[in-house]
């Protein structure tokens, strides 16, 4: 049996938080707090450039994963480009298809909305993850020549 998966409405807010919330702490990190992620996907989930997919891994079961897709107009691609800006799963639904499930979701999520790519970023020193992206076709972008894109960030907080 394969994993469901599903758009979260504004009333699955308090499950997606809680998910992102584990997912922090799968991080080792202890901020944002548990209140400022709940009120960030309130706000989040009804923004049209938004969407979260939930999933579990069987219909029965209750929602063991989560990604977030954002959307923005892109110049070079002169349609919308999907951001997955996150995708986890509970360690209890790991190597059952609920990640797979969900960047199926999310590819279909982007497809409808007319993109034209989906982009992410993942730490080098997870595999499973790496293996997860790869397996579903995603590839480290070599479209500048002689070399790779990567993801380059600026904090203004710290």
């Amino acid at each position: 049996m394969s994993a469901n998966v599903w758009t979260a409405l504004p009333d699955d807010a308090e499950t997606v938080g809680a998910l992102l919330v584990e997912f922090r702490d799968w991080f080792g990190r202890d901020w944002p707090s548990d209140n400022a992620i709940l009120a960030g996907v309130e706000r989040l989930i009804e923004d049209r450039d938004t969407e979260y997919l939930l999933a579990a891994p069987d219909p029965d079961s209750p929602p063991a994963g989560v990604c977030q897709l954002r959307y923005r107009f892109a110049v070079w691609t002169a349609a919308p480009d999907c951001w997955l800006e996150d995708l986890y799963v509970r360690d209890a639904a790991r190597r059952r298809g609920v990640g797979a499930a969900l960047l199926e979701g999310a590819v279909a999520a982007a497809l409808a909305r007319g993109a034209r790519r989906v982009e992410l970023d993942v730490n080098e020193h997870n595999p499973a993850a790496l293996a997860l992206y790869e397996r579903a076709g995603f590839a480290i972008s070599r479209k500048a020549p002689g070399g790779r894109d990567v993801l380059m960030r600026l904090p203004l907080d710290e």
